[in-house]
């Protein structure tokens, strides 16, 4: 899988591509990454990428010609025409980044992502180059360059042999529209607190289960929006179900307890 990454910072990607999961892709040719520096598609002897806002107001623009510049000489397109891969625009107005879109991403052989600094992109540049917008969540950062890379160490766990174990991804928080259950090392007993004997039984049926339980204990104390929506998309089996019940009932009556030993 191909990136293409357009920022005024290359030089920022060095540390999040340079090590672990992303730099094994890189060597094994599971996934390519092109670094391009907007400022080389100015013209002029400054190189300057970015202008003050019309209308007045604090901070710089970026401007809209560097940036068409830039994805049309890497991409091989004329601006206004149908782009050859996806140009994403890491914005805060954007849609939020979740499992679903980066299983959507991940499907894809070539993504370009542009990335913002200052007070934003040119709106021109924007409406004739953008095929999408995705942001991190309800805040803001100085620059797209953090959105990017965790947009693309997001999708390449999806690219097959990233991962020196495939089903790692499989089993990860949201996957199966929940959070992961609990994890636990050696040794089994540590500071007086002991691992879940169901995970040293060796039962492969029970450990699924029991991982099943805790995560799904864990969404509905933390995150329970994310139950309402894993039962409407994926429906649980029986098992699943009776299990879901009896966690109701049990976060049920703690509630209830913690009601009657309340004060007044």
């Amino acid at each position: 899988m191909r990136f293409d990454i357009f920022t005024l910072f290359p030089a920022y990607f060095d540390g999040p591509f340079g090590s672990s999961i992303l730099k094994r892709g890189l060597d094994c040719g599971a996934i390519s990454i092109g670094l391009h520096d907007i400022r080389d598609f100015c013209d002029d002897k400054h190189r300057r990428a970015d202008d003050a806002p019309f209308g007045g107001g604090a901070g710089m623009v970026m401007k809209a010609e560097p940036v068409a510049r830039a994805l049309e000489s890497v991409l091989n397109f004329d601006v206004g025409s149908k782009p050859p891969c996806p140009i994403i625009y890491l914005s805060p107005q954007g849609r939020t980044l979740n499992h679903k879109i980066v299983l959507e991403l991940a499907t894809l052989s070539h993504i370009a992502l542009l990335c913002g600094h200052y007070e934003g992109i040119d709106e021109r540049a924007i409406q004739c180059c953008v095929t999408d917008e995705i942001s991190l969540g309800d805040f803001v950062l100085t620059g797209g360059e953090s959105a990017a890379a965790v947009l693309v160490e997001s999708v390449s766990r999806f690219v097959p042999d990233v991962l020196g174990n495939e089903a790692s991804a499989a089993g990860d928080s949201f996957s199966n529209g929940l959070l992961e259950a609990p994890c636990y090392t050696r040794p089994a007993s540590w500071r007086e607190m002991d691992v879940p004997e169901t995970l040293l039984s060796g039962h492969h049926g029970e450990i699924e289960k029991w991982r099943f339980r805790e995560g799904l204990r864990r969404t509905m104390l933390r995150r329970p929006e994310l139950v309402e929506i894993a039962l409407r998309e994926l429906p649980f089996s029986r098992w699943q179900l009776k299990i879901y019940a009896e966690l109701q009932r049990e976060l049920k009556e703690k509630h209830d307890e913690s009601g009657h030993s309340s004060p007044g």
